[in-house]
């Protein structure tokens, strides 16, 4: 069954096409690009799970060694352990080849991510049954994570020809989170797993948002429930956003109706109102982003909407 919308899937085909036409991309390009990826992933990737350090407190942390007064040593070393997983990210993903997917490149991920605030646990499966805060779902016992772990992937390996890049790093991502093989780092391990699968494709980093923090959980709890749609779209929006980033930086200029904007300012030259433009975006059906905590879309894709929907008329 196809998770992904077709309308969704064209776009992100669209966007990724001319990039993987333009590689090799300058060195100078290629390390811009992944420094900022970089940093807005381990601020993003952290803040969900409670970071207290800002975007900028993030970047001296890890770029200057700079101690930032007022916050825990915690926050400090888990910027300093995600950024050094994400160092390990693009290796895998330049030498891919070199590394199968298993479980023991998953422990590895995850052993990054707690090295200095969890060390004794790091790299090691759980050997409690454990409650996820907020949430119904209650993960496996623990003495059935070693299977499952190896289902996942043996799971992975079936699919990766069958279903579409996007969907399989979503449903893989879903899947480390519902079996919560760890005691600590399963959410930061998901999503930089989800994150290799995605490079490995041809796709730059997609970074989940603080922001998007509510939807995020939202959409995984009925992932649980069997309902793996509207997680798969999250994940292809988020996707999306980062292609879109990317082609900013790497094609110069954009012709006039491409520049992304926000929805107060494209809603008065279209027949849409502010409220049903977030919409559209919220459900993937325009071309749009956030930047922050707002949504941003071009008055082409605006357009290309319009146009589609009269045509279903017609």
């Amino acid at each position: 069954m196809p998770y992904l919308d077709k309308t969704l899937q064209k776009r992100l085909k669209a966007k990724l096409e001319p990039i993987i036409k333009a590689r090799p991309l300058s060195r100078a390009i290629v390390a811009k690009l992944q420094e900022q990826f970089a940093l807005e992933m381990t601020y993003n990737s952290n803040a969900i799970e409670g970071n207290r350090l800002s975007l900028k407190e993030t970047f001296l942390v890890i770029n200057q060694g700079i101690t930032i007064k007022g916050k825990s040593l915690k926050d400090h070393l888990e910027a300093k352990d995600h950024h050094e997983a994400l160092n390990y990210l693009y290796e895998l993903v330049e030498y891919g080849k070199k590394h199968t997917f298993s479980t023991v490149l998953i422990r590895s991920l995850q052993q990054l991510v707690v090295r200095e605030t969890d060390p004794k646990m790091a790299g090691s499966y759980r050997s409690g049954n454990v409650r996820i805060t907020g949430s119904n779902h209650k993960p496996p016992e623990a003495h059935e994570v070693p299977s499952l772990m190896s289902g996942l992937v043996s799971w992975v390996s079936v699919h990766e020809k069958k279903l579409h890049s996007v969907e399989l790093a979503a449903l893989a991502h879903h899947k480390i989170v519902h079996i919560h093989p760890f005691d600590d780092g399963n959410g930061r391990t998901a999503r930089l797993l989800m994150n290799l699968i995605l490079m490995r494709a041809g796709y730059p980093l997609a970074i989940i948002l603080k922001h998007d923090r509510k939807k995020y959980y939202d959409t995984l709890e009925r992932a649980d429930k069997g309902d793996y749609i509207p997680f798969v779209r999250f994940v292809a929006q988020a996707v999306e956003r980062s292609l879109s980033l990317y082609l900013r930086a790497i094609v110069p200029g954009r012709a006039i109706g491409k520049t992304y904007q926000a929805l107060s300012i494209i809603s008065p030259q279209t027949p849409y109102s502010e409220k049903y433009l977030n919409l559209l975006s919220r459900a993937g059906k325009i071309d749009a982003h956030k930047e922050g905590r707002i949504w941003v879309t071009t008055l082409e894709a605006v357009k290309n909407y319009r146009a589609s929907r009269l045509r279903k008329r017609a």
